[in-house]
């Protein structure tokens, strides 16, 4: 592959992301009236009957978190159409950012190992490749903001630790989870911290959390209804390939979601393979999730960006290309239910088993003393 500039290669996924951002646009925004009525309900406080504080225990319709409803919020004074263009177009940038903080952080995790940056690059160009469809299904065709918040401040939760910073590693991964509960599953990733940290960022972390989400069940009770909020179990999901036949989402369903993400999280850092801990907690949900959104799949993609420069050291990054075919690419091209909920199923069983059993080579170990400069950046190497 020919060497490229950051300039180049960032110049290339922005133009694959504007690319997307026209063709699906026009046609997006199809759950953004979730986030603006949550927005507008959060900031009337106690004008109205269901908004501030009561918003969840009269809407338990609206499963994002609170900073995602403030977020939201801060587009209600544009016209509903502008409000949404703007929105799509701020979450689509994101997207960006976040690919050019997983290389960063690729290369900070690297730092010191002889790492070819240039080959970095290149695998990050080719991970966004993939990435970035997922990332504007999420962010223009149904706007759904909760999700692209919780996997930012994951990102950026990412970030920190690469850096060994206790305390941001908590607060961000506290605003994925205010920004979408469903986030609870990537905590394992206090876990990848040195031990001597792991209070630092939980206090962090918990702290945050209580701060934003218990003003809502102190103050109205009911909100405990917004858990128990179902969904139609779909004939395509890999819940209905293990045998569960609920018309809907099953009592036990979503506590049964978060354990295993957590357990399979907590295994991975347990095995050195930190990386992959978005990627467990994210097939967690898509192996019980009665639903198969295609926007569900943005998530996946970031668990197999993260897997693939970090985790892996392939100039190709398969998994990502993997998880866009075959939980992108399948609603288009199989049309039956069932072989497309065996299809998801498979994704989620085979990308399981290889990253916590297939064999990975640690580099990090290999050049403990490599030179440095003053910047901390090993010469010659600069991302």
């Amino acid at each position: 592959m020919p060497v490229i500039s950051q300039r180049v290669h960032l110049v290339l996924l922005a133009a694959w992301t504007v690319l997307w951002f026209a063709v699906v646009e026009p046609h997006g925004g199809f759950s953004w009236h979730y986030l603006r009525t949550g927005g507008e309900l959060l900031y009337a406080g106690s004008g109205r009957a269901d908004g501030g504080l009561n918003l969840y225990a009269h809407h338990p319709e609206l499963q994002m978190g609170p900073v995602s409803f403030l977020v939201a919020g801060l587009f209600n004074p544009f016209s509903e159409a502008v409000g949404q263009f703007l929105a799509a177009a701020v979450m689509s940038l994101l997207g960006l950012v976040i690919l050019v903080v997983a290389g960063r952080s690729a290369a900070q995790y690297f730092l010191g190992t002889g790492t070819n940056h240039q080959r970095l690059r290149q695998r990050v160009l080719i991970a966004g490749l993939a990435f970035i469809p997922m990332w504007i299904e999420v962010a223009v065709r149904f706007g759904h903001l909760d999700d692209v918040l919780a996997l930012f401040f994951t990102t950026l939760a990412v970030s920190s630790l690469t850096r060994r910073n206790p305390a941001a590693t908590g607060i961000f991964l506290a605003l994925a989870i205010d920004s979408k509960p469903t986030a609870l599953v990537f905590l394992p990733l206090l876990l990848a911290l040195p031990r001597t940290q792991w209070l630092r960022a939980g206090l962090w972390c918990a702290g945050l959390v209580a701060l934003v989400w218990l003003p809502f069940f102190l103050g109205a009770p009911h909100s405990f209804a917004a858990a128990e909020f179902t969904i139609p179990n779909q004939p395509a999901s890999a819940l209905r390939r293990l045998g569960v036949n609920d018309p809907e989402t099953p009592p036990w369903d979503r506590p049964a979601q978060a354990a295993l993400g957590l357990a399979l999280g907590c295994i991975a850092v347990r095995r050195g393979r930190w990386p992959a801990v978005v990627l467990l907690g994210t097939n967690a949900r898509i192996l019980l999730d009665p639903s198969v959104y295609t926007y569900y799949g943005a998530s996946v993609l970031l668990g197999t960006l993260l897997w693939d420069v970090i985790g892996q050291r392939r100039l190709v990054p398969w998994w990502s290309w993997i998880g866009l075919i075959t939980l992108y690419g399948t609603v288009f091209t199989v049309p039956d239910d069932a072989t497309r909920g065996l299809f998801r199923l498979g994704f989620v069983a085979v990308s399981t088993t290889y990253v916590l059993l297939w064999p990975v080579r640690d580099r990090r170990r290999r050049h403990p003393r490599a030179k440095r400069t003053t910047l901390g950046v090993p010469e010659g190497s600069r991302p």
